[in-house]
């Protein structure tokens, strides 16, 4: 399984990533050990605020760069309609 995900960093932006084989919730994880992207290893604490899974790496990954796409009012759409905040 692949996943489009957005975290909450401690300053309150929105970081997209996706992963292969982890759920989100355990790439959180690797993100909160410094060990996941060089954005918020500067930023930590991350929080789970929004997931998607996919059958396919490129589906996740498109669905990465459409969240990248998205302006900061869209995305926060997004995480609000989901709940996990």
């Amino acid at each position: 399984m692949y996943f489009a995900y957005m975290v909450r960093c401690s300053d309150t932006s929105l970081y997209s990533g996706y992963t292969k084989g982890i759920t989100p919730m355990k790439r959180v994880d690797v993100h909160n050990n410094g060990i996941g992207s060089k954005y918020t290893r500067a930023r930590l604490p991350v929080k789970l605020v929004y997931y998607e899974q996919f059958q396919t790496k490129r589906e996740a990954m498109k669905r990465e760069y459409e969240f990248k796409k998205l302006t900061k009012i869209q995305k926060e759409e997004l995480v609000k309609e989901f709940g996990l905040e």
